[in-house]
């Protein structure tokens, strides 16, 4: 069902983001290194360096033909790619940003990350909107859902906040985690919410009323990243326990664990991030260990 395919070397650092990109076959990379790096899924190799920067990136986010890179400075910059070049420097957050998503009805994108707050900014011109605190501390992840009403934020405090998009407003506070939530997915079918801790647990939240319907203990550390299957009911967990497990959406079931200490292919170090190519064909993942490792997904 999901195989090792292939093992992508170069980054020299780290890697704790990555993205696909506007086009369908290639995706970016990066992390502690001083660029964001572009790879084909085609020829399964390296692109180029697309753009330099001078701190560690955090997340990455594409949205249309705009790839937001999130630093650890604290600045995002907005990368053109069809001119392949910076064409904005988003300068609000005084500590790392850890996250950034768009909200295409509204035209906005937000951010998120070390210093607590949440930025909202201008898709059209680039400028600060609006700012708030969430917490005094690490606001970690941000999940929109499907109709990107409601705003999900994972905290280092074990909540998971939730706003309203439209004024941002906090509708509620979901507490369940022990530790940092650091992992957030609305399921594509719309009926829950999912997250992910420091204390390895799954919770699911159902919709619309999010209350707690289960709990799973998923790894052994904590859960980085959630991916859903961009077509079929399935989704993918990693973990800093250095395993990857593939879930059916529906019904919760483990099928596959990716794991060196259960002999077949993986990392050996903290998996910091997952993505399916857009097509559903290749999960993406990559880590501490500076791999990126390409998995082939069949049913």
């Amino acid at each position: 069902m999901i195989t090792h395919l292939h093992t992508l070397s170069g980054h020299q650092n780290p890697i704790y983001a990555l993205a696909n990109s506007n086009q369908k076959d290639t995706f970016f990379s990066a992390g502690n290194d001083k660029g964001v790096v572009e790879w084909s899924l085609n020829t399964m190799s390296f692109v180029k360096v697309i753009l330099p920067v001078q701190s560690s990136v955090y997340a990455l986010h594409t949205y249309q033909d705009l790839l937001f890179v999130a630093q650890r400075s604290g600045l995002i910059l907005v990368f053109d790619l069809l001119e392949q070049k910076v064409i904005a420097t988003l300068s609000h957050h005084q500590k790392g940003v850890f996250d950034v998503k768009t909200i295409a009805h509204k035209n906005e994108i937000i951010s998120t990350g070390e210093d607590g707050t949440v930025a909202v900014w201008s898709l059209k011109d680039f400028t600060l909107l609006y700012n708030f605190p969430v917490l005094q501390n690490t606001v970690r992840t941000i999940a929109l859902s499907n109709d990107a009403k409601e705003v999900a934020l994972g905290c280092k405090d074990g909540i998971i906040r939730i706003y309203n998009s439209d004024d941002y407003t906090l509708i509620k506070e979901l507490e369940g985690h022990k530790f940092a939530v650091t992992a957030l997915q609305y399921a594509p079918n719309g009926t829950y919410l999912i997250s992910g801790s420091r204390d390895a647990q799954l919770k699911i939240w159902s919709l619309p009323d999010y209350t707690l319907s289960n709990s799973v203990p998923a790894h052994m550390f904590s859960v980085y990243s959630i991916v859903f299957h961009p077509t079929l009911p399935y989704f993918a967990t990693c973990s800093q326990d250095k395993s990857i497990k593939l879930w059916d959406s529906e019904t919760f079931k483990l099928y596959k664990i990716l794991s060196l200490e259960k002999n077949t292919p993986g990392h050996f170090h903290s998996i910091n991030k997952m993505i399916w190519s857009t097509d559903g064909k290749y999960l993406i993942s990559t880590g501490d260990d500076r791999q990126v490792m390409i998995w082939e997904f069949t049913l």
